[in-house]
């Protein structure tokens, strides 16, 4: 892992030129971004701050008067608000700068499909912010067809402060560029590793300690542990209605639980430079075989397939779940703020179990750029105006504007450190913490910003939380795949391959779990999803990897 930093300066009374730390991790997923940190510390004007970015010379370009503004609309946002421009970061630079920004947001559940029709279409708006590494066609091929821009010399020419976080920080530039040399958007980059682990294994802390049973550390204490809470009633019901691990299929991708102990993944990985498919894997069948044995006894939710979001809420707040998976916030935060009612309630995150002590483990985590960011479309009027524009985001003002809000407001300056304010911790509307940090800034989901470790330190403000992502970052992250490009043809020749062979993945993992399907019949699952294709898609990542490794 290797750790970059910015450097800062003082505060004068001509300004302030403070530069931000930007750590470079190694990679999934992206996750929505969700993660803590440790010590919140402080220090005096003098002292070095390790987290804020400095803030370049003015443009001789202006800001652009009007832009249009594609996004996806967070939750967190819509819960409270009608669209990007009512957040006060959003306000604010809008006086700063001049420039009316008109946000659009796609239906919420129809972003992929709406983002796909609107690159089709060619009829773009000025700026368009996506997860491009989801799009269906690689971001040289977009340049080449007149959708989106090559950023390069736009960005050395009207963007210094992001120029400065690239030059300082070269993992970044080589992550933010593709294949062709070219950077298509600008980028949203986790600055620190604690940001880039969001999400693991959680348990009932107090049932553990009432069944007197240590918490987990490999497959074989897993099942142990599941098996003493199926038997041993920890709800004091006295009916046994205990679930045991409310198993959730789409996480066995973003954070590779129990499979990543058999040293491979659901999905692609790096085998010492050789990229595999890890479910036609002799491994895969090892794990799918345990995952269908605790199903059948009884220690995995026998309604797993069908249990939503509202239904696994229902679930851990009715005293049900013994173990699941999920975030620190959305998971660990807000239930036991949902069970305060009941202070016996605990959770905790549990280290990623290896297949025996001292084994291989693998967790969840995401690279620093995982492909999200702003790019200018084609057919914007004034791409060098809008550069400009967004690169305030990556300077010293739009720097914390974006990760902590209105000064005097949602955050107050404390021996240096930005605190965030009791709108935000303790809102007074009653607003959970999540919904009160999107009224003001952006850094609690993505954009084209720096995210600072010092929004988690902050987010996460209960010690299971801290704790979890200690837990979870005792990983190894080096078979994970870092952001790659695939070039047009191959995007085209294996997009439906590979959709094609998740749907079938998907539909085969569940039978296999439930037993619907015999764990016998695996070679003939490993067989059909050859004669799909999927050498090929494998070729083409491989490919691709061997591109990302030479890159400068």
């Amino acid at each position: 892992m290797e750790m970059n930093k910015w450097k800062s300066m003082s505060r004068t009374s001509l300004g302030i030129m403070i530069t931000a730390i930007l750590v470079v991790g190694c990679n999934t997923s992206g996750n929505a971004p969700e993660a803590p940190a440790g010590n919140a510390a402080g220090g005096a004007a003098e002292q070095t701050d390790a987290n804020q970015p400095e803030t370049a010379a003015p443009e001789e370009v202006g800001y652009p008067e009007e832009i249009t503004y594609w996004v996806q609309l967070n939750g967190n946002v819509a819960a409270t608000m009608k669209d990007y421009g009512e957040i006060a970061a959003y306000k604010k630079v809008a006086d700063i700068t001049g420039t009316k920004v008109t946000f659009q947001h796609p239906p919420v559940g129809q972003e992929k499909d709406q983002f796909n029709l609107m690159i089709a279409s060619g009829e773009l708006p000025d700026v368009i912010e996506y997860p491009w590494a989801s799009a269906p066609k690689g971001a040289d091929s977009l340049i080449k067809e007149g959708r989106i821009l090559r950023l390069n010399e736009l960005i050395d020419a009207h963007a210094p402060n992001l120029t400065k976080i690239l030059n300082e920080n070269p993992e970044y530039r080589k992550m933010v560029t593709t294949d062709e040399g070219n950077i298509y958007v600008m980028p949203f980059i986790m600055g620190d590793p604690s940001l880039s682990v969001v999400h693991g294994p959680i348990v009932r802390e107090d049932w553990l300690k009432k069944l007197g049973v240590e918490q987990p550390t490999t497959i074989a204490e897993w099942e142990a542990m599941l098996t003493a809470i199926r038997d041993g009633d920890p709800n004091g019901n006295g009916q046994k209605d205990e679930i045991p691990y409310l198993f959730h299929l789409p996480d066995i991708d973003l954070n590779h639980l129990f499979v990543g102990a058999w040293g491979i993944t659901s999905d692609f990985y790096n085998e010492g430079g050789t990229v595999k498919y890890g479910p036609i894997q002799p491994e895969f069948k090892e794990f799918l075989a345990t995952m269908a044995r605790w199903y059948q006894e009884g220690l995995i939710d026998p309604d797993f397939a069908t249990t939503d979001g509202k239904l696994k809420d229902a679930k851990v707040t009715g005293n049900q779940v013994g173990a699941f998976t999920g975030y620190p916030g959305s998971s660990i935060g807000r239930y036991i703020e949902l069970m305060k009612e009941q202070p016996e309630f605990s959770l905790a995150g549990l280290v990623y179990p290896a297949l025996e002590e001292g084994g291989y483990v693998m967790g969840n985590y995401s690279y620093p750029f995982s492909g999200i960011g702003a790019a200018v479309s084609a057919t914007a009027e004034n791409p060098e105006e809008i550069v400009k524009w967004l690169d305030y985001k990556y300077g010293e003002e739009g720097h914390f504007l974006f990760n902590f809000g209105i000064e005097g407001e949602s955050y107050t300056m404390v021996d240096g450190y930005p605190k965030y304010t009791d709108l935000i911790l303790k809102n007074p509307d009653g607003l959970p913490i999540t919904q009160a940090m999107a009224k003001y800034f952006i850094a609690n989901w993505s954009g084209p910003i720096v995210q600072d470790k010092r929004y988690m330190e902050q987010y996460y403000v209960l010690d299971q939380q801290k704790q979890a992502n200690k837990n979870w970052s005792q990983a190894d992250h080096s078979k994970l795949l870092p952001p790659l490009t695939l070039t047009a043809d191959e995007s085209s020749k294996t997009a439906s391959i590979m959709n094609d062979v998740k749907t079938y993945r998907d539909e085969m993992v569940t039978r296999f779990i439930m037993g619907a399907e015999p764990i016998e019949n695996f070679d003939k699952f490993v067989s059909t999803i050859e004669s799909m294709g999927i050498q090929e898609a494998i070729a083409a990542r491989q490919a691709a990897l061997e591109r990302y490794n030479s890159r400068k």
